[in-house]
């Protein structure tokens, strides 16, 4: 067997296949969810992953609205935000985040699951996330994955 003909395969920008794909996230419970969302954006399900590159596909997640949060979190988990003056730092609930903004109790579980990096940030941009069952994307022609 010639061990020279096996080559450690790294992506970068150029060969990266990325994909576009769709989760619907009803009846989901939002930390298992998101850490799978964040895995698939991070691309480590695929074999080519590489740390330092955006290998990971782009994400669409339908019926952010209908997640399940378990035990008393909807009402006892807090999440806090400071608006850089004194007395500033704010306090709001899931429940609550809900009622106003139904898309970003999805948006933050996911974020706190990626990278704190330039890359992280970068990685970020890859999830697109509706409150109903449609999205704009069809001519990326998504294709619908279960969880």
């Amino acid at each position: 067997m010639n061990t020279l003909s096996y080559k450690t395969v790294s992506a970068n920008a150029k060969t990266v296949n990325k994909q576009w794909v769709v989760v619907d996230a009803q009846g989901e419970i939002l930390g298992r969810l998101s850490s799978k969302i964040a895995m698939i954006i991070r691309g480590k399900h695929k074999p080519e992953f590489t740390p330092n590159v955006d290998c990971g596909d782009n994400v669409i997640v339908i019926n952010a609205d209908k997640v399940k949060l378990t035990g008393n979190k909807l009402s006892d988990k807090q999440y806090v935000s400071y608006t850089g003056y004194p007395g500033g730092q704010k306090f709001i609930s899931p429940k609550e985040l809900m009622a106003k903004h139904p898309t970003r109790v999805v948006e933050k579980a996911v974020r706190g699951m990626l990278p704190k990096t330039k890359l992280g940030k970068k990685l970020y941009t890859n999830l697109f996330v509706y409150a109903g069952s449609e999205h704009p994307h069809a001519a990326q022609s998504p294709k619908t994955i279960t969880l």
